[in-house]
């Protein structure tokens, strides 16, 4: 979906262990990394569209994890022009919701080929805050405003296990 002022509507996911860690991927056959997200579909939620990229991209269903938070509001990047040239998207950006979540079943669970589409072809732990340094710059603020919000939910993450 595509909100009247032209960004997609969009999902965020922060996978965390009991670590406090959090899944960082490599976009298939590329050497950007990002955490997984995807499209809000037309009449879905934002929670629904969540569960279902989490399945798609990284092969977890909704009892391998447990909503530790969101963001309030959306938080929106553009895309540098020569993207939107290069892949004459109808769309200038994403405005997105991000969903902090608790791993409850192992490493093993996570499968990056559970969908025809695979999205990533690797992944690891990295430390909370590992992303801000590595992500594209375009979506840095983005990354930024997510982590900084949900940061507090991981007292939660720690104090569960």
């Amino acid at each position: 979906m595509i909100d009247r002022d032209g960004y997609r509507l969009n999902v965020g996911i922060i996978l965390a262990n009991q670590a406090g860690d959090v899944l960082w991927a490599r976009r298939y056959g590329e050497s950007s990394w990002q955490f997984p997200q995807g499209g809000i579909d037309k009449n879905e939620s934002a929670e629904t569209a969540m569960y279902r990229e989490l399945e798609e991209e990284i092969g977890l269903s909704a009892s391998d994890v447990k909503i530790l938070g969101k963001t309030k509001g959306w938080l929106k990047y553009a895309l540098p022009s020569r993207l939107l040239r290069r892949r004459k998207n109808v769309f200038k950006g994403q405005k997105q919701k991000w969903f902090l979540l608790k791993l409850l079943s192992n490493d093993e669970a996570v499968k990056l080929d559970s969908s025809k589409n695979q999205e990533f072809d690797c992944w690891r732990w990295v430390t909370y805050w590992f992303p801000l340094n590595e992500i594209v710059h375009f979506k840095k603020d983005v990354y930024r405003k997510a982590l900084l919000q949900l940061s507090p939910k991981l007292s939660k993450l720690k104090s569960d296990y």
